[in-house]
């Protein structure tokens, strides 16, 4: 069972001086990332700038090189997705990894049953599951007995995260939630990683969609060439300055360098 959810604003999760290398390409160069619990990080980035990396690294798809990662202040080793689950840390990917043909309670208790003498206890779970549902306020689905491919976008949405609350998460990444939805969709998954993190989950956001971002996003951790060029509260940035720090690794101003001096320079003089 997972532990307490921390105070608002606690570290959750850190990642120390991560690298991570595909033979000579370098995805990742000694990244330092802080998510709180509480409140919600969104994780930006042009094509290429090591998203995807980092996220595979925390759900433990891929091992990093170098570095350590800190769960609740410990050291932790990552090696699988098992590991990150049972740390309390659920990812969320773009196709949803739902069962078009089950339905909302099967889907969220898929391969986690609950059986008495090799039979279903059904009630229960739909019970659960309910209750997880309400808990988060989704209130659009017309039976929690319907198939999820009668569902729309966000209520899928609403289906893969309330999956993940259900069985004790605490750390939510969610891999470009809105993308491919309409715009009241969209309004539906925005409000619910706001009630997410107003639960006290911690919530790491990856998107584009600079809307989005700042309609939800607490603080803001740029990626640029697979280095950590600028974190800190959303309130520092605009949408220019995420805009010039994702395309060249350098802005005006906004949010915290989390770079050496050196590497800095470095990024600056290869942009030039």
């Amino acid at each position: 069972m997972a532990e307490a959810i921390l105070e608002r604003g606690e570290p959750l999760l850190e990642m120390r001086g991560i690298d991570k290398s595909f033979g000579p390409v370098r995805a990742l160069r000694r990244i330092d990332f802080t998510i709180q619990a509480g409140l919600v990080t969104a994780l930006c980035g042009d094509n290429g700038a090591g998203k995807s990396v980092t996220i595979k690294i925390i759900s433990g798809i891929i091992p990093a090189d170098a570095g350590e990662i800190l769960w609740r202040g410990k050291p932790v080793h990552i090696h699988t997705p098992r590991d990150a689950a049972a740390l309390g840390i659920a990812t969320v990917y773009q196709d949803l990894a739902l069962c078009d043909n089950l339905d909302i309670v099967q889907n969220m208790f898929l391969g986690r049953e609950t059986s008495n003498l090799a039979v279903l206890n059904e009630p229960p779970m739909e019970m659960a599951a309910r209750q997880t549902l309400a808990d988060l306020q989704v209130t659009t689905v017309r039976s929690m007995r319907q198939p999820v491919a009668s569902l729309s976008g966000g209520q899928r949405q609403s289906v893969a995260v309330a999956r993940a609350v259900l069985w004790n998460s605490q750390l939510m990444i969610l891999d470009e939630p809105t993308a491919a939805l309409g715009v009241t969709q969209t309004g539906m998954v925005l409000a619910l990683v706001r009630r997410l993190a107003a639960q006290g989950y911690g919530v790491l956001i990856i998107s584009h969609n600079l809307n989005d971002v700042f309609a939800v996003a607490d603080r803001l951790a740029i990626l640029h060439l697979g280095e950590m060029v600028v974190e800190g509260p959303a309130s520092e940035f605009d949408r220019q300055s995420v805009v010039e720090l994702m395309t060249t690794g350098v802005s005006a101003g906004g949010g915290r360098d989390t770079r050496s001096p050196a590497d800095a320079a470095g990024s600056t003089s290869r942009e030039g």
